[in-house]
């Protein structure tokens, strides 16, 4: 399967193909996000990268599939459907749990012999900083989870407003809670692609000490980079933000 093929990918999007690009970038959701969040993500990049944006099963066009409710498991399904797409320099961008599928997806990349250029982890902390919830989310009932959506701001308020689209909508966001709370990190060879991690300054989420512990999970080059905001300062931010990763990328790219 060629990049050209892999377009019928269920797994794919991409809302804004520029097939002369110089490089992809490939960006994962949040728990309970969904291709979609990253649609003016994707076109405040300029022609030189070729944005794709997963979608995961069980929501939007997919909600009639089985959810996969582990991280790992996701970076599994997800490695064959991307490879193909690494027919270039192939850069990763993930926020909150995607940072950490991310992060799975590119020791695979790495393990199948076409490692990222770059892997970007945005408002997560670093796959080794375990921290015990008292009070899963993913455990809870639906009042609860949807309580927990409502406080960080990261999930459109029409959902809230349309019974039905809510509850086709909760499977899923339990099932990626569920992904992320019960992720465990399995010691493995540090990347040899730089990480840059971005992180919102009011994220009660992400210490910056957490954040500054990706830097043991690469060799190949770590930066920090922190803005205004909370855990969902890039719903404000993506003009800016895509502007950052960019100059990023094509920096890589340099002789």
């Amino acid at each position: 399967m060629t990049a050209k093929t892999a377009g019928s990918s269920a797994w794919i999007r991409r809302y804004r193909p520029a097939d002369e690009a110089r490089a992809r970038l490939l960006c994962l959701p949040h728990a309970g996000g969904s291709a979609s969040f990253y649609l003016p993500f994707a076109r405040a990049f300029g022609p030189d990268i070729d944005v794709l944006t997963v979608q995961y099963p069980g929501r939007q066009d997919r909600w009639h599939e089985p959810c996969v409710d582990s991280v790992t498991g996701l970076a599994d399904a997800l490695v064959d459907e991307v490879l193909p797409w690494a027919d270039r320099p192939l850069a990763l961008f993930g926020h909150s749990m995607g940072a950490m599928v991310g992060y799975e997806l590119a020791v695979r990349l790495e393990r199948a012999g076409s490692p990222p250029l770059a892997v970007f982890a945005s408002g997560r902390r670093a796959p080794s900083r375990l921290r015990a919830d008292p009070s899963p989310v993913h455990l809870r009932d639906d009042r609860g989870l949807i309580d927990e959506l409502r406080s960080l701001s990261g999930t459109d308020a029409r959902v809230f407003e349309d019974e039905e689209l809510l509850r086709r909508a909760l499977p899923a966001i339990r099932s990626d809670y569920k992904a992320a709370e019960t992720y465990r990190y399995v010691p493995s060879p540090r990347l040899s692609a730089p990480v840059h991690v971005i992180v919102g300054a009011d994220d009660g989420r992400v210490t910056p000490d957490e954040a500054r512990a990706w830097a043991d999970h690469t060799d190949g080059g770590f930066e920090m980079e922190t803005r205004q905001g909370g855990h969902f300062y890039l719903t404000e931010q993506m003009s800016s933000v895509a502007e950052s990763v960019s100059s990023r990328i094509l920096a890589r790219l340099l002789p």
